[in-house]
């Protein structure tokens, strides 16, 4: 009766098994939540944040929602809050600011998963995804100094601790040890004005190809460059429209692609929290669209170095 009974109960369990096994993985992603700083539209940047959330949306059939201008710590708590209440398990906030915010409220939300970009907080269920500009940088450095017909060329940058800065600087050198980088720090994503003014200093000294890498007025530079008749590198997406006769080439990331190798990590269970960073190799960075100004033996030698930079992840500079 005892082996009997052993039998039984040994078959019993692996019937379980089987009947647990049978049932389909359950897409653990159930609605998605998106926050950004000002609107999904005003800025190339916001849009790919828009984008990247609208595909995870179609990719699982699930549900999006997202706030805009949410900048303080009390506007997060409460789009958190009503998120949450929504059934949202998965929330990107499309800044570096929310690191730090996400961290401290993680805590009593410990079946969301958080992501932000570009920062260092991270906690069991928060995330950074950041890009590896530096590269990016350097090739757009590269293109300009060769395009520049003055050996002055200029960046205006955001903030100094944009890595594509220093890369861009980097690259420029290397492919003219001549020439002569001009470099100005906003230090502020959004001051369109304090870039124009800085553009026409640098117009004033000569600079006749511009690096403006900063999203929110890349788009303004490339504009009065047109009209000037000088180069521009576009940056975050790819400006080639919007300048046609000045954009030489632009440094792209694609942010959306990220929003993308979130949500599938975070279906399979590997979203952890931690830093993660995302270059030219895992298909977030690219250069975009050449200008056909650019002579054809240039473009193919900078995709060529692009291609050795994949694979060896060095730097023309770094091999030899």
């Amino acid at each position: 009766m005892g082996k009997l009974l052993n039998v039984i109960i040994i078959t019993i369990i692996l019937l379980l098994i089987a009947s647990c096994n049978a049932i389909p993985k359950q897409n653990k992603v159930q609605k998605v939540g998106l926050l950004v700083e000002g609107s999904v539209h005003d800025n190339a940047w916001n849009r790919l944040g828009y984008e990247g959330l609208i595909g995870i949306g179609e990719q699982y059939d699930v549900d999006v929602l997202y706030r805009t201008e949410i900048a303080t710590e009390q506007d997060v708590i409460d789009a958190i809050d009503d998120f949450v209440n929504k059934g949202v398990n998965l929330i990107f906030g499309h800044s570096n600011i929310y690191g730090k915010y996400f961290a401290d409220v993680s805590d009593y939300y410990p079946d969301v998963q958080f992501v932000y970009f570009n920062g260092s907080y991270y906690k069991d269920n928060v995330a950074s995804f950041s890009f590896e500009s530096h590269a990016m940088g350097f090739f757009g450095g590269m293109v300009a100094s060769e395009m520049s017909k003055t050996n002055e060329i200029g960046v205006i940058a955001a903030y100094e601790w944009q890595p594509e800065v220093e890369g861009f600087y980097e690259g420029a050198k290397y492919q003219n040890k001549d020439v002569n980088v001009h470099i100005k720090f906003i230090n502020n994503w959004n001051d369109k004005q304090l870039a124009m003014d800085i553009y026409d200093m640098m117009r004033a000294n000569d600079v006749d190809v511009f690096y403006p890498s900063g999203d929110y007025y890349s788009e303004e530079v490339i504009q009065r460059a047109s009209e000037e008749n000088v180069y521009t590198i576009g940056y975050v997406s790819d400006q080639l429209e919007i300048g046609p006769t000045s954009v030489l080439t632009s440094t792209v990331q694609h942010a959306d692609k990220l929003y993308w190798i979130a949500a599938e990590r975070f279906t399979k269970g590997g979203l952890l929290g931690g830093v993660f960073s995302f270059d030219f190799q895992d298909d977030a960075i690219s250069l975009g669209e050449f200008n056909s100004v650019v002579p054809t033996l240039f473009q193919n030698e900078i995709e060529s170095i692009v291609d050795e930079y994949m694979e060896t992840n060095s730097l023309p500079n770094q091999l030899n």
